[in-house]
């Protein structure tokens, strides 16, 4: 930016007060002016700490922010994992690793993430139980380094100068730039990270290299990161629980009625077959009778399973500032970063307790012993005539993330300021390669599933043992079954199968925007306005094989050629004795050259087997909702003043404002129709955004603060996918998107108490309140079909669109009210004599309440609804981080605490909810500086082994998943030029 002149400036750009305060350590040789503010001398943790404080309290706004160390020292490993240190912001986790975040009770879709200050946003796989391939609005923060970063703002109050599109907060994410450092700087980082579980050692590596040249006019920067990372994640789940009428139920005993909502006893599995069906007898009658209640539930997929990432993250950031007069400052920055993952899944689980009696399922399996406890649970059981199948999926993922900006900053006159900026952020995703192959094993006899806590065991890691089948025998039991399935001669049994899903998603954002900013009486009023334009782009792609079972062998194929073993299974996770460390798993490469699985070809002679290897994307059922795509074209003006004044005495300062925002939305699809009949549907829709932010000193360090606003939040995106379903005959009726629906809205009020009792000192106390309008839910409703949101070209010449249909789909509904608090704590313990000044302390709490209205059932005319939190909510959180820094050795231990929250309402299978299990991750790093230039370091992370542990139905706390990454250890050094 250029040269700062008078100091009146200063007061008038708050964030590059916050600047010049995190760049004082990197200047501490220069001379500062004496009408600039008192220079930093402090490096390390405390001037970081310094640093955000002066940032917070200088901002208009409510806001929080966090400040490298150091160029290229971010607190922490990942940009997700520092979010959550502060209030009110917890994350989720992928793979042991930050993914998302919300902000008070509020997930990713409501929160918008600016990459040096325009909107952009990332996107990567997951594991089906994080959600998978992410193609919401929400910010995989796990895409990107955080050496590649300096500070990061989390802005939790709006204004009419931040663009639109939050109702949780705006996460500003800052790299460095030349001009920021004045001088040249170069550091280098290599480390070396361990994980507990995987057994194995990965590099990372970061640097940075700034300098200026021609007197200071022209400055270049250059940062880089990579890192490796390896890790296992092990542990138990079951997908879902069903209860004991679903899938048809149970095998009943010889001479035993069935229970009449499931079938009949004949359905049983023969004996010819190996299925030892009971005899009746008192204990076989009551077991099935047990099962068999509607009120009583098992596991749906029970199974153990080990997860196999490995993951390379590359990273650069570039800044080339030039100043060709002390008026005008140009800034090109450019960020890439690549992730690039494989991921195997290898499970081995029971079938048969989801599943039909064509498919192998629960009518022809017998239940010989069950336990269950008062609220439903299965404690424990013991079956005959269970499929067993060994899974295994393999992944290739990548995100290529690039984002070119060029600002353009020009002093008119002392008074006058024009700001320029364009962009484009681009996220593209691949997931290339999705491949699920299966090995079987029919019928086996003495299954036993046991949970029982009389016996030491638990729901989390539960007994499971396998009867007549030893899984990591490769000579017998789990094969390849082929059809037709007769040839095997076995009935009612699902073939091993080959499933071949490759997909992906684009995201794009084109943002270019003009701002005034007109000072019109020094240090007490300035004008400011804009105007901005963005297109957000949204492409998404998948294809599936039309067959997925397999065929027989190929001739000449040795059945043991496709087999391979797992071994070392379950590692530090304290598993009961006698469970199963190894199984037999589909040697996916011998699979693939002995099939061909990729030639995308229908092989003469094979049709309806594993010789049908053609892909399909909008003909297949299965895919075509995932082909889809949403532009987004999004027009603004704003106009704000920012005062700094005096009331009755006390110092007031703040901005007033409003926005106005017209967007224009183009989403596609396709209809079922005609096997894949595709559909554009188009909408517009206005918002009028007023915001106000004041601060009062009541005292020189205590303040108050206020902030009000009516903010939106654009509709999710697969919300509106017209895609679906459409029947014009008979009943009227549609099933899929709604590309009509409004945004989220809201009015939003905020309150805050702060006092800065010392430089890097700080207790605070936030109020907030979020009157939630417009919220999206699925819904049954009658409505004429003019009002779906499809074109009314789809329908047959006679139809005027006023016809009623029968629509199933997301729909606004009035939303509710969202309330907290947050306590934030920053104190130095410098009143201790010796070395104990040299200690502090991090703490904030979040307390969150809000409830929502979820239909529960509908019907043509009525729907009921229920009411339950809001999605992603937690609604307790805290943190606290104890550190130590005396300008040699530093150190730092954080926790992090997350309560229970709910990810779905009203699920399948006769259960409510399904969400996350409480948290609590203890992480700690430790640095010493050798001399000024070399500091080595020590991190450890995930402390406590925190498991991903995911439940279905609060009454009874299913478990879903409960998997283990492990501990992590990072050793490393960082050299300073």
């Amino acid at each position: 930016m250029p040269a700062f002149r008078p100091s009146h400036r200063l007061a008038l750009r708050p964030v590059a007060l916050a600047v010049t305060l995190v760049a004082a350590p990197v200047w501490a040789q220069e001379a500062a002016p004496t009408n600039q503010l008192e220079t930093v001398t402090v490096t390390g943790i405390r001037a970081s700490l310094e640093s955000a404080l002066n940032a917070k309290r200088q901002d208009k706004g409510i806001v929080d922010v966090i400040k490298a160390e150091d160029m290229g020292k971010f607190p922490d490993t990942n940009l997700a994992e520092s979010l959550q240190r502060v209030p009110g912001v917890v994350i989720d986790r992928d793979a042991g690793e930050g993914r998302n975040i919300t902000v008070r009770g509020l997930g990713g879709d409501f929160t918008r993430t600016r990459i040096n200050g325009i909107e952009a946003l990332a996107t990567t796989g997951g594991t089906d139980s994080s959600g998978g391939a992410n193609r919401t609005r929400a910010f995989d923060y796990n895409v990107f380094a955080a050496d590649l970063f300096s500070s990061l703002t989390v802005r939790k109050s709006s204004s009419s100068d931040v663009d639109e599109g939050s109702l949780g907060a705006t996460v500003d994410l800052q790299t460095a730039r030349p001009f920021d450092l004045k001088k040249f700087v170069a550091t280098a980082t290599v480390k070396g990270t361990y994980n507990d579980i995987r057994g194995k050692a990965t590099p990372k590596a970061s640097f940075l290299i700034s300098n200026t040249f021609a007197d200071k006019k022209i400055g270049v920067l250059l940062s880089g990161a990579y890192s490796k990372r390896q890790v296992y994640e092990e542990g138990f789940s079951t997908v879902r629980w069903d209860n004991g009428t679903s899938s048809g139920g149970w095998c009943a005993p010889i001479g035993v009625t069935a229970n009449p909502s499931t079938s009949t006893a004949t359905t049983c599995g023969p004996a010819a077959q190996g299925v030892a069906r009971l005899p009746a007898s008192q204990a076989a009658t009551d077991a099935y009778t047990a099962a068999s209640l509607a009120t009583n539930f098992h596991p749906r997929l029970p199974r153990y399973g080990r997860l196999t990432h490995d993951q390379d993250r590359t990273g650069l950031t570039g800044s080339i500032q030039v100043r060709p007069s002390d008026t005008t400052l140009m800034t090109f920055d450019m960020l890439y970063s690549k992730l690039d993952a494989t991921r195997q899944e290898d499970f081995l689980e029971a079938i048969s307790f989801s599943r039909t009696l064509a498919q192998g399922g629960k009518p022809q399996t017998s239940v010989v012993e069950a336990e269950f406890a008062p609220s439903g649970q299965m404690t424990y059981g013991k079956f005959n005539g269970v499929d067993i199948r060994s899974e295994s999926r393999f992944d290739h993922l990548s995100t290529e993330f690039t984002q070119p900006m060029l600002t353009v900053e020009q002093d008119v006159t002392d008074a006058i300021k024009v700001t320029l900026k364009g962009g484009r952020a681009t996220s593209r995703f691949r997931n290339p390669i999705q491949t699920t192959t299966t090995l079987d094993a029919p019928n086996v006899n003495g299954y036993v599933y046991d949970a029982r806590a009389s016996k030491g065991y638990s729901d989390r890691k539960p007994l499971i043992t396998y009867g007549t089948l030893n899984p990591s025998d490769v000579n017998g039991g789990l094969g390849i079954y082929g059809v037709p399935v007769g040839a095997t001669g076995i009935t009612n049994f699902t073939p091993s199968e080959i499933r071949i899903r490759p997909n992906g998603a684009t995201n794009r954002e084109d943002v270019a925007t003009a701002d005034v900013a007109w000072e019109i009486i020094p240090d007490a009023l300035t004008l400011k306005g804009g105007v901005s334009y963005k297109q957000f782009s949204f492409t998404s792609y998948e294809s599936r094989r039309a067959v997925e079972t397999m065929n027989t062998l190929p001739s000449g194929t040795l059945p043991l050629s496709l087999v391979k073993t797992l071994t070392g299974f379950g590692k530090g996770e304290g598993l009961p004795a006698g469970s199963v460390t190894s199984w037999v798993i589909p040697n996916l490469d011998a699979i693939t050259s002995a099939y061909d699985i990729y030639c995308n070809c229908l092989k003469t002679g094979q049709a309806g087997g594993s010789g049908d290897f053609t892909l399909s994307s909008i003909t297949n059922g299965n895919a075509r909702g995932n082909n889809r795509a949403i532009t987004e074209t999004d027009t603004g003006t704003w106009l704000m003043a920012d005062f700094d004044t005096r009331l009755g005495g006390l110092p007031v300062r703040g901005n007033v404002g409003t926005r106005y925002v017209k967007t224009s939305l183009v989403a596609s699809g396709y209809l079922a129709t005609g096997g894949g009949s595709p559909v554009t549907s188009t909408r517009q829709y206005n918002d009028w955004l007023p915001a106000a932010n004041v601060a009062v000193n009541l005292t020189k360090d205590v303040m108050v603060r206020a902030a009000a606003a009516k903010v939106m939040s654009r509709p999710p995106l697969p919300s509106l996918n017209p895609g679906g379903t459409i029947s014009t005959v008979g009943t009227l009726s549609y099933t899929g998107g709604n590309p009509a629906l409004d945004p989220y809205r809201a009015t939003t009020f905020d309150l805050s108490g702060e006092w800065y009792h010392s430089k890097d000192g700080f207790i605070g106390l936030g109020l907030f309140q979020k009157n939630i309008k417009s919220f999206v839910v699925t819904n049954g409703r009658n409505v004429a079909y003019k009002d779906t949101g499809l074109p009314l070209s789809l329908l047959p010449a006679n139809f005027t669109g006023d016809e009623i249909f029968t629509v199933s789909a997301p729909v606004n509904t009035d939303g509710g009210k969202l309330q907290g608090f947050e306590i934030n704590v920053q104190q130095p313990f410098s009143f201790l004599p010796s070395w104990g000044k040299n200690f502090g302390l991090l703490a904030n709490y979040t307390q969150v309440k809000s409830k929502m209205k979820y239909p529960s059932s509908a019907t043509a005319t009525t729907t009921t609804y229920i009411t339950e939190d809001l999605i992603n909510l937690s609604p307790r959180s805290w943190n606290a981080s104890i550190y130590y820094d005396d300008g040699t050795f530093s150190g730092r231990v954080s926790t992090s605490a997350r309560a229970a929250f709910l990810q779905t309402v009203l699920l399948t299978n006769n259960q409510l909810e399904q969400g996350k299990n409480k948290t609590l991750n203890v992480d700690m790093s430790l640095g010493y500086k050798i001399n000024s230039q070399l500091e080595v370091t020590f991190e450890a992370t995930n402390l406590t082994n925190q498991p991903n542990d995911q439940f279905i139905s609060r009454a009874m706390n299913n478990v879903v998943v409960n998997n283990y990454t492990g501990r992590e250890y990072v050793v490393g050094a960082r050299y300073k030029f």
